[in-house]
């Protein structure tokens, strides 16, 4: 079960993605928008069209989480690890047993710490964002935005339901500052007044002109 702060955290971030967010994006905003990333980003397969949930039919669901482990490489930018992050929550919606190996693989790997900060910090922040992912997914069916289907309104196993994602990714801050902007961006979007809108300046800030950050801003009313 949530804790009584975490409730009021959710629902707080739903009431700022309908203030702050686009038409385009309203919802919660980890699952509801898209995110803009590179020319040729390695993604989860989707199916065409600019909808936020088109899953594709023909996507093998059995290799989800070895293909979401296999994108989320120390290599891969903050923005693509996002995308395809809001791409597996949505697929392992549809398979509890699915969501709970997925998000378990990714918490697993925070536990070995790897040879450099910005290793560490990448896997905190996929686990962390992962965890807040889920969350907002949960929150679409409790406000009548997809009909709901007889599942828990989280799919968050229990032995994981006190992990913070929100905490994880700004101690992910801390071991990578050279990636704050991008985090920054993430963090706005799993967090509630005023941290959401100190967060969105802090990444706009820092965002060059044109650059994908920029371009992921826009849905966003930065002040």
């Amino acid at each position: 079960m949530f804790s009584p702060d975490r409730s009021l955290r959710l629902a707080a971030v739903l009431v700022a993605a309908l203030g702050l967010a686009s038409v385009a994006s309203a919802g919660p905003p980890l699952i509801c928008h898209p995110f803009t990333t590179g020319t040729g980003a390695p993604l989860l397969p989707w199916a065409e069209g600019s909808q936020w949930h088109q899953p594709d039919p023909g996507y093998d669901r059995a290799n989800l989480v070895a293909d979401t482990l296999r994108l989320l490489s120390a290599d891969a930018p903050i923005l693509d690890r996002m995308e395809n992050m809001r791409r597996a929550a949505i697929y392992a919606d549809e398979n509890p047993r699915t969501a709970a190996a997925l998000l378990t693989a990714v918490v697993e790997r925070t536990k070995t710490k790897p040879g450099d900060a910005r290793a560490e910090a990448l896997e905190l922040f996929d686990a962390g964002y992962l965890i807040e992912t889920y969350r907002q997914l949960g929150l679409i069916y409790q406000h009548g935005m997809l009909p709901a289907h007889g599942r828990w309104t989280t799919l968050v196993p229990q032995e994981l339901a006190e992990l913070d994602g929100y905490e994880l990714v700004q101690k992910a801050v801390a071991l990578a500052p050279e990636s704050h902007a991008e985090l920054d961006f993430a963090s706005a979007l799993m967090s509630r007044e005023p941290l959401t809108a100190t967060h969105l300046r802090r990444a706009a800030s820092s965002a060059a002109e044109g650059s994908l950050l920029a371009r992921n801003l826009v849905h966003y009313d930065v002040r």
